[in-house]
């Protein structure tokens, strides 16, 4: 979301992460997890605020929740243990901020699935800019620090969603780059590559994508 309003509006807005998870009541479980097609509609209907990162105090409501090491080991704490609760749902921007919740909202126009072949993909990409992908995480993916990722081994242990922004290929082997929420010290400074064209861990099945109002 962030990504295309940038793209296309020309403006450098962060969308409220802890808005979404916690008001929008049919996207999921908040901090469980949720359905990124959902969320693109939510964002058409409701529209989101604008946010920031833990403690710094950015657009009407930044992420209350601190960073947390994932699957490796760093200055942070792990994120391994419970959940934090998900926010209620307040419709209040932070005191201090100056704008009203419903003022300070984004939009968007449209919200869409993507095609699901190789080229589809690489076309919304060039013509629209990145989007979200879900794709099947097995024991081995925690393992990952660099390279291309391909399944080798251990057993299924969820969906995760993560951001498609580009495609490449290295020594023959075709990829998808990825940008993922793990922080800049987990996989290649935060990304990771993945096989491209044959649909590996199901990440080339449910691209989905939104058009955000000007």
């Amino acid at each position: 979301m962030t990504d295309r309003i940038c793209i296309h509006n020309g403006k450098t807005v962060n969308v409220s992460v802890a808005d979404l998870l916690s008001c929008c009541v049919t996207c999921g479980n908040g901090c469980e997890g949720g359905d990124p097609y959902s969320a693109f509609h939510y964002w058409m209907h409701e529209g989101i605020v604008t946010g920031g990162d833990y403690g710094s105090e950015q657009g009407c409501w930044p992420y209350p929740f601190p960073p947390c090491e994932h699957h490796v080991i760093g200055p942070r704490p792990s994120c391994a243990g419970d959940l934090y609760p998900t926010p209620k749902c307040t419709q209040k921007c932070r005191d201090g901020y100056g704008k009203h919740y419903e003022d300070d909202k984004t939009l968007a126009i449209k919200a869409y699935q993507v095609g699901s072949t190789e080229k589809d993909m690489m076309k919304e990409l060039m013509t629209n800019g990145p989007f979200e992908v879900v794709f099947s995480v097995y024991d081995d993916f925690f393992n990952y620090k660099s390279g291309i990722y391909r399944y080798v081994t251990g057993e299924l242990q969820g969906e995760h969603a993560v951001r498609l922004i580009g495609w490449g290929e290295e020594n023959g082997v075709k990829f998808w780059r990825i940008a993922n929420s793990w922080n800049s010290d987990w996989g290649e400074n935060g990304y990771l590559r993945i096989v491209r064209g044959a649909d590996e861990c199901g990440i080339e099945d449910d691209g989905v994508a939104g058009m955000p109002k000007a």
